[in-house]
């Protein structure tokens, strides 16, 4: 058991654009995740845990700060950006600032991507700033880390690429490395993290000074640059092709085609959607046998009973479903459904299907540290669960997308059995979870989910209400959203609306 006199540590591994169906706890008997297994077996797994966007920059900006997208407004990636924020407004909460505060001490190994000129140290976090969505991989200390340890530099041959509608090549999505394993950027973060670990461990023996350490990785994100140890892990003759593969795009939201042809999927033979598959297995198990090196270190140094784990990844990826790769716009299952476990001593290992997401997490690191949890406005703590209690928890979770490539506004709500996405620029989408878990049939127009959807619209629209979220205005005039208590013309000039106003002021007077 953990000292009750003293702060629980944290540890996070985290990854990105990883699918949960990879884990073998989460039911795949083909990709080896051995240590994520363990971590699972002796803590709590959430079978329904989502990423509040599916795009790096603003999920990893909610899980510093608690605020959902809209509200924290950093919606899209540097790279990808066509005019939104690139960086946190001045004087944001986030949870790191508020540990440092306390007497933690606060490190990120790896991946920020929250952030252009903000980057991870301004927020509070010790560590080396690493740039860009991608492994950094001319960053000065890892090409230090190769030259101390005589490595070869990083080279690439046998790339996996489709074309582009215009005939250009497509993006890169797989190549073989020609590095040994121990020279790979994920060597080299599980490195600087065990050696980050080491020295908080030794303040946390020495003055009882507690720890936060986020260890995060751009793997398994495409493309998977992987050596040959991993690259060929995997037969993709046992692989099977996602059955959303059979997607043919009728009545979806034409946004959809576009972005796979995009993503070239149509260009690549299915034996190389299998490798592709395959190389991503690889890179996940690449990365798990990282993580067992940092879970080694945690028992070296005598930390087990002491430290809460936690794992989660920023949002999914597509790897051929619904013909899509990378992530985008459409708000499908494989991109926002994603692993998350808890593992805190002293509580018993479950299994939970309560509604989370990756927004829940700085207030659970807030209560772990014992303090006030209300500065994360749009997070709630899952210690509770994680400690076998069963609050009244939201039978809704609800999502935002913003844009990548290009502005896209979209918003989903899902339950166990449905889920509604909102597309002002084309067709809404409904689907029966329980008939279609792929999401392959639209039943948007269908009357015999009349009910269902009507109830999951109003609910969309008074939650959106609630939270402050603007997109409600579009959904006001277009679509059943219940009776209204306000007008939502904004005519304030109409001689009847002013009468009005008038009557409510001098009432209030």
């Amino acid at each position: 058991m953990a000292d009750e006199k003293k702060p629980m540590n944290i540890l996070m591994l985290m990854t990105d654009q990883h699918r949960v169906d990879t884990l073998g706890c989460y039911g795949n008997d083909i990709c080896k995740t051995p240590t994520l297994d363990e971590i699972a077996n002796t803590g709590t797994r959430f079978t329904d845990w989502f990423t509040p966007s599916a795009i790096c920059t603003p999920a990893r900006a909610s899980l510093y700060t608690g605020y959902a997208p809209f509200r924290h407004k950093l919606l899209a990636n540097e790279e990808r950006n066509v005019g939104y924020m690139e960086d946190m407004k001045d004087g944001q909460w986030t949870f790191p600032q508020e540990l440092k505060k306390h007497g933690w001490n606060t490190g990120l190994v790896g991946k920020w991507h929250a952030g252009t000129h903000k980057n991870a140290n301004y927020y509070g976090f010790d560590g080396e700033d690493y740039k860009g969505w991608h492994n950094d991989i001319t960053h000065p200390d890892y090409l230090k880390y190769l030259a101390d340890n005589n490595f070869p530099p990083y080279s690439i041959t046998d790339r996996y690429r489709g074309t582009f509608p215009n005939g250009q090549p497509g993006n890169l999505i797989a190549a073989r490395l020609q590095q040994p394993v121990e020279a790979t950027y994920e060597h080299y973060l599980a490195t600087r993290t065990i050696e980050m670990l080491e020295r908080y461990a030794a303040d946390n023996k020495k003055d009882g000074k507690p720890f936060f350490l986020l260890s995060s990785y751009s793997a398994p994100h495409l493309p998977y640059i992987i050596p040959d140890e991993y690259f060929d892990m995997y037969d993709p003759a046992d692989i099977k092709l996602p059955p959303s593969v059979a997607e043919d795009f009728a009545d979806k939201p034409p946004v959809q085609k576009n972005y796979s042809r995009h993503w070239a999927f149509d260009t690549m033979t299915e034996e190389q959607d299998r490798k592709l598959i395959a190389a991503y297995y690889g890179y996940v198990s690449m990365v798990d046998m990282e993580f067992g090196r940092i879970m080694d270190a945690v028992k070296r140094l005598g930390l087990d009973d002491s430290t809460a784990i936690v794992f989660s990844s920023d949002h999914g990826e597509f790897t051929g479903a619904h013909r899509l790769h990378d992530k985008g716009p459409a708000m499908y299952d494989d991109i926002y459904h994603t692993a998350g476990l808890i593992r805190v001593p002293g509580c018993k290992p479950q299994v939970r299907d309560d509604f989370v997401t990756l927004l829940d997490l700085p207030a659970t690191f807030l209560d772990i540290a014992g303090l006030d949890t209300s500065p994360a406005v749009d997070s709630r703590s899952l210690l509770p669960i994680v400690r076998g209690e069963h609050p009244a928890w939201d039978p809704y979770v609800l999502c935002e997308f913003h844009g990548h490539h290009f502005p896209l506004a979209q918003r989903m709500i899902r339950t166990k059995d449905y889920k509604l996405v909102v597309n002002p620029e084309s067709r809404n989408e409904f689907y029966d979870l329980n008939a279609d878990p792929y999401e392959l049939n639209n039943r948007y127009d269908d009357v015999l989910l009349k009910g269902p959807q009507d109830e999951l619209m109003k609910t969309l629209y008074n939650r959106l209400r609630t939270r402050g979220d603007k997109f409600f205005h579009w959904m006001t005039e277009m679509f059943n959203v219940g009776t209204l208590d306000y007008d939502p013309t904004m005519s304030g000039l109409d001689e009847s609306t002013y009468k009005d106003q008038k009557k409510k002021a001098e009432a209030n007077k």
